[in-house]
């Protein structure tokens, strides 16, 4: 099954190449009314959950302050920290691999899985090897990449991508996953029904075989400790644990902004993320480890640190702070954007509010030049974003980056360009601004119950969205006339 009858495009370098732009694939996403009931029903218990656990902290504000400083201290001395965590994985018998982009991230994943001679790898869930696109780079040599997360396996066997960052099947019901695990999994008892348990034994089963054959593990990682060299990998089903523990070669493809300064930071963002996450008041699965320990788990460990755009958005001031996401995925659940359209209108393996400021930073604004628009710019997700990114802000700045790319290849400036520059002319002058404001009376005749629905073109584009306010019977100026006399 595909999404809106439309083939799955091909993942990499942080959006879904042969992607729609925001406003066509969203306007296609808000005529599908199964899907908006879904995610209505999804956002909508994952915010309460959040809001009640988060509540049981008296500091939950001196938390979000903690994680924010954590995470500004790693990405401003990135180049040390991440030198540290490199020494210390390779004293205890882990080896580092450095990707400038997707390509080499794959290739040297690629190679390491090849020279094991596995034809099968299990994965845990994990956005950084979407981002790069390794499931198709492993298809094309012959590997077999068998996703292990409940959603992930959904998706996978749907033929699919995800829509979520926590919850990457949230655009599905249960009785569509009933169908897909029927026409899709092998061994499925044929009188499988769409009860929630009934799904997850079916899974559990079909997981089984895999775990207990396989021998490369593929995880991504939550969190990566300078000062010890260990990894971290947080998540609900125990899935990834039986990927980090039980195969003979482990290889772990991590973001270079996912690394903390010490063991006592990840203090913080074990309180943090899966209360904002899942609305927990912790992981039910939390996996660390360091390096190879002799006889007890993998005995060939791998790390992958991937830039892919990374060091780019570290150079811009205000961008940057992007790279502090933990990937909890709040945002998406509060935005009123994300909760009508779903993620896959994003086009981006990051969707929602965090994509719309991390994708465009990975790839450059022009291969995701609609993304920063994707908002109503209500603040929400700055509201409930655990290391307080400020991402209505960042939003603001890459449209200002759009505009001003766009003005230095001298393209013929839009409707909207001409409607700001027209508003600016006018309200440079105090006349101009009365004569603006004298004119806009005429919004009255077009008005109706004090909102105007229909504008003539090119206005009509505005209207059919949304309803503008119907101009007052009189300006402030006329007011303030009435009720004191002309102005001093």
């Amino acid at each position: 099954m595909t999404y809106l009858g439309m083939p799955p495009p091909v993942r990499g370098t942080g959006h879904l190449r042969g992607r729609q732009p925001f406003p066509v694939a969203a306007r296609r996403a808000l005529a599908d009314a199964q899907l908006r009931h879904n995610l209505g029903n999804a956002t909508q218990t994952i915010r309460a959950k959040r809001a009640r656990v988060v509540a049981e902290l008296p500091d939950w504000e001196a938390l979000r302050d903690a994680g924010q400083a954590i995470k500004a201290e790693a990405i401003a001395h990135l180049d040390s920290y991440l030198e540290q965590l490199e020494t210390n994985v390779t004293l205890r018998g882990g080896t580092v691999h450095w990707a400038r982009d997707a390509g080499e991230a794959c290739q040297i994943v690629t190679g390491l899985v090849s020279a094991t001679g596995a034809s099968e790898v299990v994965k845990v869930k994990s956005l950084v090897t979407d981002e790069i696109a390794l499931n198709e780079a492993l298809a094309a040599a012959r590997i077999t990449a068998v996703e292990t997360d409940l959603a992930e396996l959904i998706v996978q066997l749907g033929h699919d991508w995800p829509s979520h960052i926590l919850v990457p099947a949230i655009h599905r019901n249960r009785a569509e996953i009933r169908e897909i695990f029927l026409r899709e999994m092998d061994g499925v008892d044929p009188g499988l029904t769409d009860e929630p348990a009934a799904l997850a034994e079916a899974a559990r089963l079909y997981l089984r075989r895999r775990f207990l054959s396989a021998r490369v593990g593929i995880s991504g990682a939550n969190f990566a400790i300078a000062e010890t060299g260990t990894l971290c990998v947080v998540e609900s089903e125990g899935n990834g644990r039986m990927c980090l523990t039980l195969p003979q070669t482990l290889i772990t493809v991590m973001g270079i902004e996912k690394v903390l300064p010490t063991w006592q930071d990840l203090e913080v963002f074990l309180q943090l993320l899966p209360r904002s996450a899942t609305g927990e008041r912790m992981n039910p699965y939390t996996s660390m480890w360091t390096g190879v320990t002799p006889g007890d788990g993998p005995q060939e460990f791998h790390l992958v640190l991937l830039d892919n755009g990374r060091t780019t958005a570290l150079a811009d001031p205000v961008g940057r702070q992007a790279l502090h996401c933990i990937r909890c995925s709040a945002c998406l659940n509060v935005c009123p954007v994300y909760e009508r359209t779903g993620g896959h209108a994003y086009g981006s393996v990051y969707p929602g509010p965090i994509g719309a400021v991390l994708s465009p930073q990975l790839t450059g604004i022009e291969a995701n030049a609609s993304l920063p628009y994707a908002s109503s710019l209500c603040g929400a997700c700055f509201e409930v974003c655990p290391v307080k990114i400020d991402i209505p802000s960042i939003l603001v700045h890459l449209r200002g980056q759009h505009v001003e790319a766009a003005r230095e290849r001298r393209r013929p400036p839009s409707p909207e360009a001409i409607t700001m520059a027209a508003a600016s002319w006018a309200m440079s002058r105090p006349d101009r601004f009365a004569a603006a404001q004298r004119a806009s009376g005429l919004g009255r005749v077009l008005g109706r119950g004090g909102r105007v629905r229909r504008l003539p073109p090119p206005l009509a584009a505005w209207t059919r969205a949304r309803d503008a306010p119907a101009p007052p019977e009189r300006t402030f100026r006329q007011w303030w006339r009435d009720e004191h006399g002309d102005p001093p």
